[in-house]
């Protein structure tokens, strides 16, 4: 799925970086790649990439991590991919 956005500015992700412990599980999880480790913490690189799937929220081990999860497109996105990849091995064409 890569290529798509969510809309800019609305996620509701939010990081308590005096929380985190800096594992880097939340940079395993995303789909995305909305994370990155700066100074030994996580650090939001891409909020508008965020999906709000609530993956990286769920395998916090110190819940410095929140999304209201399920408020936003993920369920959209993957219907289209997915919608997207029907027409294309149906027509046979390319689908960008």
């Amino acid at each position: 799925m890569n290529g798509f956005r969510y809309l800019e500015n609305v996620a509701t992700l939010k990081l308590d970086q005096a929380v985190c412990i800096g594992c880097g599980r939340c940079l395993e999880v995303c789909p995305h790649q909305v994370f990155t480790l700066a100074e030994k913490k996580a650090a939001i690189a891409d909020l508008n990439a965020c999906m709000e799937c609530g993956a990286c929220a769920l395998n916090c081990p110190v819940k410095a991590l929140s999304v209201e999860a399920g408020v936003g497109c993920a369920s959209g996105m993957i219907n289209e991919w997915l919608q997207e990849r029907k027409l294309g091995k149906l027509g046979g064409g390319n689908c960008s």
